[in-house]
């Protein structure tokens, strides 16, 4: 964080916990002038699981009192529905398997947050993932097991350039001491779990609020009815636990068919390996070349397995897999891709 300008505004996206809490106290020992942002984006409470946000603003603010900041609410609740719910929703009943926390980092953290923060006098805005930026391109935190480009890989450039993420060469160990050392009221407060923005809320419940999920059967390879499921589009492809169906070999989701209301269940892992598969939608951060030898995954902190592109027509780009296959590739995940540490960008599966 060295090249501080006298005087250069920032504002921080302080949730309640420790890690936005560390990013904050970090940027004010640099030197820039600091303002903390509550992002309001969900109040709802969901089948009798409450929404933590009146606790995680309280913790922001009592973080904000401490650090002498001044502490803003923004209220983005109306296009977090519309640009987040609701998507994710609307791809779940289309038997997709969405990632929500994507979709809010390209659409409100580094989109509207950022136009908002900019709007209202910030130079720069700072949130506490675990990322770096060189040169205003994406690239993986020095925690490997904390690493959160996965999900920031669809981050617009041009918010890039003006975003900071100061936890991006600390480990997960180092912040909590540090949070310790400052004396945060966050120091001990536990890691948020769940969706990205109801917390612990079941995604049953959770998706039972705005679609209709039916029982339907759960079949063998041949069609035999081994259990029922709750609603087909819950279930993702390599999934393992949460079936109810056993007692011997484990079963993983071979597939699922939403018109018919049925899942479809293997004992045999290797139908789920694929060698390559399809994205599409995709965004770079520079140009892939055909021939060179990259990573992917395909889940956050998953396995990074050696691959090479292929462009096909329609902006859809090939991944071919160079030895091990990925398992569970479900449309509507995501594919990242990686030059080494830094994020080359990547696309939605198809």
């Amino acid at each position: 964080m060295s090249n501080v300008k006298p005087n250069q505004r920032v504002y921080v996206g302080l949730s309640g916990g420790v890690d936005s809490s560390v990013t904050a106290w970090q940027l004010l020992q640099s030197g820039y002038d600091v303002t903390g942002v509550y992002m309001q984006n969900w109040t709802r409470d969901i089948a009798g699981n409450a929404c933590p946000w009146e606790d995680d603003l309280r913790s922001a603010k009592s973080v904000a009192a401490h650090l002498g900041i001044e502490l803003k609410i923004y209220d983005l609740q109306t296009e977090y529905k519309s640009q987040v719910v609701e998507v994710m929703v609307a791809a779940y009943a289309a038997g997709l398997t969405p990632n929500p926390d994507v979709l809010c980092n390209q659409a409100i953290k580094f989109r509207l947050f950022y136009d908002l923060a900019r709007a209202d006098g910030a130079d720069l805005v700072a949130t506490g993932h675990y990322a770096r930026l060189i040169d205003g391109r994406l690239a993986q935190a020095s925690d490997q097991h904390k690493d959160q480009t996965y999900f920031l890989y669809r981050m617009p450039v041009d918010a890039a350039q003006q975003t900071r993420f100061p936890l991006g060469d600390l480990q997960k160990s180092a912040v909590r001491e540090l949070a310790t050392k400052a004396g945060l009221p966050t120091a001990a407060r536990p890691d948020s779990m769940g969706l990205c923005f109801v917390g612990k809320v079941p995604l049953r419940d959770f998706l039972g609020e705005f679609m209709q999920l039916e029982p339907g059967d759960i079949l063998d390879e041949t069609g035999n009815v081994l259990g029922q499921h709750d609603g087909a589009a819950l279930y993702t492809i390599g999934q393992r636990h949460g079936l109810g169906v056993g007692g011997g070999q484990p079963f993983y989701v071979l597939s699922k068919d939403l018109h018919a209301n049925t899942v479809t269940v293997t004992t045999q892992v290797e139908q789920l390996r694929r060698g390559h598969y399809d994205i599409g939608s995709c965004v770079w951060w520079s140009s892939p070349a055909i021939d060179q030898e990259y990573l992917v995954r395909i889940r956050h902190l998953g396995e990074l397995l050696p691959c090479k592109l292929e462009v096909f027509p329609g902006e859809r780009w090939r991944v071919k897999l160079l030895g091990d296959k990925h398992r569970g590739v479900a449309s509507g995940q995501h594919a990242v891709i990686y030059d080494g540490a830094m994020v080359l960008g990547g696309g939605e599966l198809v």
